[in-house]
């Protein structure tokens, strides 16, 4: 199977592709990849790593608002499509695959002219701009919730979830734990917002330092490495309460999460694809910083499921935060209820659901006469 992916922005968009493709190659270790990002985005940087063949495009995103910038955005979006079809005349792909962000929009467009099968993912509850536009294009579209296929044309809707779920299984996390020094039999909190953290939190977490020192459950606290210095500092002030550990950040974070009972976190779509795949209970603080507020949708999701109790940003203090902690790790019956919930949403072989769909596409297709590309 010959492959082109697009996808980016943000990891969001860019690690389910990942994850994607390596269950593509771990089913046919003759399929060949292309990818398609922009030279500047986050994708030219991370994909680089991974030894698939990187092309770019130029693009950026449509404002919400009228704006001058959207004339100068459609003028690369014809642009965009025209380098998409030489690259894709030049790579002739079985299936072109949209994983998010603006640049797969001109690609997936693109390839939709051309006659070339195609697939968008959607990671999150409520989809963006470029998956509303592609849509109505695209042969088949997967999605990670349920929630989401009253957005799309029902015919074209499966649902796969979220290719990063398959990562964080297989682990043992007991040992994870052991690892770094915790107990591997005491409950344990997980604390983290990303690679680069967030100081809403981490400010939080600091205040709430006195009353988690009390606790004999222990907390594993990842400020992210722009914050850890001025963290740490406080912690130490603080006593460095035995039963909290902090860290800048974590390789071992899919091994990590299999030893949690609860996490902390904000309301990403990978993070919320990995927590329900292991069925993990979660006090999500979505960030209000993001396109179309999609992580507080996400999160209240997962609420209305009973797997995460959402605090907005506006809300949490330190004193909220322990609250809720203490609230689900003390309650036994409610811990097992939100682990149930949580569980009920997430799919853990949905990297290989994919695969399927876009293996079922090309055969069809395989029937069928292309347009001349």
């Amino acid at each position: 199977m010959r492959l082109v992916v697009s996808g980016g922005g943000t990891g969001g968009h860019i690690y389910p592709a990942l994850a994607f493709m390596k269950t593509v190659r771990e089913a046919d270790p003759n399929a060949e990849f292309l990818y398609i990002g922009t030279e500047k985005g986050l994708e030219k940087s991370i994909v680089g790593k991974e030894n698939i063949p990187f092309e770019t495009i130029e693009i950026s995103g449509f404002k919400r608002k009228l704006s001058p910038d959207n004339v100068k955005t459609a003028i690369q979006f014809l642009r965009g499509v025209r380098r998409s079809k030489a690259l894709l005349k030049q790579f002739r792909p079985d299936i072109v695959v949209g994983t998010g962000g603006y640049v797969c929009g001109p690609v997936v467009y693109a390839a939709h002219r051309l006659g070339i099968p195609t697939m968008i993912h959607e990671q999150n509850s409520v989809p963006g701009l470029t998956n509303k536009f592609l849509s109505r294009y695209v042969d088949k579209i997967a999605i990670s919730f349920a929630q989401s296929a009253r957005y799309f044309p029902e015919e074209k809707t499966v649902l796969t979830g979220n290719p990063r779920a398959t990562e964080v299984l297989g682990f043992d996390g007991k040992k994870g734990l052991e690892k770094l020094g915790l107990a591997p039999d005491k409950k344990t909190v997980l604390i983290f917002a990303g690679s680069r953290g967030a100081r809403p939190i981490n400010e939080a977490v600091l205040q709430a330092l006195p009353r988690f020192a009390e606790k004999d459950y222990q907390i594993l606290y990842v400020t992210g490495e722009v914050h850890f210095e001025a963290v740490y500092q406080h912690y130490a002030a603080a006593g460095g309460p035995k039963n909290v550990f902090v860290k800048p950040f974590l390789h071992e974070m899919q091994e990590i999460l299999s030893g949690a009972d609860l996490v902390v976190s904000r309301a990403g779509a990978t993070t919320i694809a990995e927590i329900t795949s292991l069925g993990l209970p979660a006090i999500l603080i979505p960030s209000p910083y993001v396109t179309n507020n999609h992580q507080e949708k996400n999160a209240m999701m997962l609420q209305e499921k009973g797997a995460a109790r959402v605090i907005l940003e506006r809300e949490l203090d330190g004193g909220k935060l322990a609250e809720e902690i203490d609230k689900i790790l003390f309650d036994e019956n409610r811990l097992e209820e939100m682990k149930k919930a949580s569980k009920s949403l997430g799919i853990g072989d949905a990297a290989r659901r994919m695969y399927r769909l876009a293996e079922e596409m090309v055969r069809s297709a395989s029937g069928k006469k292309k347009r001349d590309i």
